[in-house]
């Protein structure tokens, strides 16, 4: 079996990751820094030291990249390195600034931009983190830093990933990346995409 790493996992299983990654070929190891979450290990994005070098076939990061500081994001990604085989990759999903910032261009600040089994978003709290849980001590939920489409993309080049796919979907205010530790040919790149990204509706 392959092993998918669950980075910033929360009470998420594997099932509620890709459809790729959910099927019987792979086998979840689940990552937090929160043990109320039961996570097989506990750490932060910036130092995995508990998962061995070129140990997970890949890994799956939704909604918490976000919640790193800028500086922190290129620490973070070389440790997503580290840990991935040679022929790992990763998909990353989180907010995308340049949808949410037409919301905020549009004087919707504080406006729901979408109903949450949390109750309702608004872009104040896309840019800046869920506002209940924080108010509740959660402040795991702060948001420090954002990216757009082009960002992401070069944020994962310069960390030393070598080939990509991103996708904006504008709809759902969401960025989708997958990127490869060894350079891919653009068939297998889109391949990967297809399997792991949700529809652009």
């Amino acid at each position: 079996m392959k092993t998918l790493l669950h980075v910033g996992c929360g009470p998420k299983r594997i099932a509620q990751t890709t459809p790729g990654f959910n099927t019987p070929e792979w086998k979840e190891l689940r990552l937090d820094i929160d043990m109320a979450v039961q996570p097989d290990v506990v750490g932060s994005m910036t130092d995995m030291s508990a998962v061995a070098d070129e140990s997970v076939d890949a890994i799956f990061s939704s909604h918490n990249i976000e919640h790193l500081y800028p500086h922190e994001v290129p620490v973070a990604l070389r440790e997503f390195l580290r840990v991935l085989k040679p022929d790992g990759f990763v998909v990353i999903t989180c907010p995308d600034l340049k949808s949410v910032c037409t919301l905020v261009a549009e004087d919707k600040l504080l406006e729901p931009a979408y109903q949450s089994p949390a109750g309702p978003i608004s872009p104040l709290d896309i840019l800046y983190g869920h506002r209940p849980a924080m108010a509740q001590g959660n402040l795991f939920m702060a948001h420090r830093c954002g990216f757009t489409q082009s960002s992401i993309a070069i944020t994962l080049k310069q960390a030393g990933f070598k080939s990509m796919a991103t996708v904006a979907r504008h709809r759902f205010l969401d960025l989708w990346a997958m990127a490869t530790k060894q350079v891919s040919d653009e068939q297998s790149v889109h391949a990967l995409a297809k399997s792991h990204f949700p529809s652009k509706a």
